[in-house]
């Protein structure tokens, strides 16, 4: 069924949320040859917003524009894309929050599990002494400094604590803290995965962003270039076809080159 931009049909689009809206548009948005992909020129929210308002006033003018040459598609297809890419936008930036949510955690939270690996190395260290092949072990492990090696380290340092107790209870060392190198390695190496593994996640909701966005300003600019044509000579209407932000930032360039002529 082709949604139309009647009073009737608007209501049953309005039905449908952001979300269904993404899904409906995901395969043509994907579908887009990499080379055609555009980002935002303006900040996506204002976009958004400029993108309804042309929608609502153009639906005054659906028979005129029609008229004109403007495919009915366009306008069906407004209400859907404007959705899917406030879906979009959205989606990245949660991915981008949860990420950089991920990176403040592992900045605050990293320093105490680097501490334990070194702590345990020391205590192994003394209390393995007597145990040549114990300490090549510890050695092995001990090689490297980077997160990866913490983490790795942290759950080698358990297996070797668990399976070697006798002489960390000689020493009265804390065994709790086995347990807790076992459970550390574990939350840090999740946690290192959502500040560095989603981080292709983040790129991939951004593309697809921009992919909803080309989708989306395809729609918009031929609507505007038909209500140009079509209302050049009346201003009431004609209005409703320009871009605020575009007209602001023209109106700002034409004031600057004027002081710029003026102070020469």
């Amino acid at each position: 069924m082709v949604l139309r931009a009647s009073s009737t049909n608007f209501k049953i689009t309005k039905i449908m949320s952001n979300a269904e809206h993404y899904q409906a548009k995901l395969a043509e948005a994907l579908a887009l040859e990499s080379s055609a992909i555009k980002t935002p020129y303006m900040p996506i929210g204002i976009f958004l917003q400029e993108s309804e308002d042309l929608r609502y006033w153009a639906i005054k003018d659906k028979e005129a524009l029609l008229a004109a040459g403007l495919d009915e598609n366009i306008l069906d297809n407004l209400d859907v894309t404007i959705g899917a890419t406030r879906e979009a936008q959205s989606i990245w930036m949660e991915n981008l929050k949860t990420r950089k949510d991920a990176e403040q955690r592992w900045k605050d939270e990293s320093p105490a599990a680097f501490n334990l690996r070194d702590e345990m190395i020391h205590a192994f260290r003394y209390a393995y002494s007597q145990f040549d092949d114990l300490l090549v072990q510890l050695n092995t492990i001990n090689e490297g400094g980077g997160s990866a090696d913490m983490i790795q380290d942290l759950n080698d340092l358990a297996v070797m604590g668990r399976s070697n107790p006798e002489p960390l209870q000689r020493i009265n060392y804390d065994m709790t803290k086995i347990e807790r190198a076992a459970q550390l390695s574990e939350e840090m190496a999740e946690l290192r995965a959502m500040a560095n593994g989603d981080k292709q996640e983040d790129n991939e909701a951004l593309t697809i962003r921009n992919q909803m966005y080309t989708l989306l300003k395809q729609l918009v600019d031929e609507i505007r270039a038909c209500g140009k044509y079509l209302f050049w000579r009346d201003e009431n209407r004609l209005k409703g076809y320009v871009s605020k932000f575009n007209q602001q930032i023209y109106n700002q360039q034409k004031a600057k080159d004027k002081d710029s002529t003026i102070m020469i």
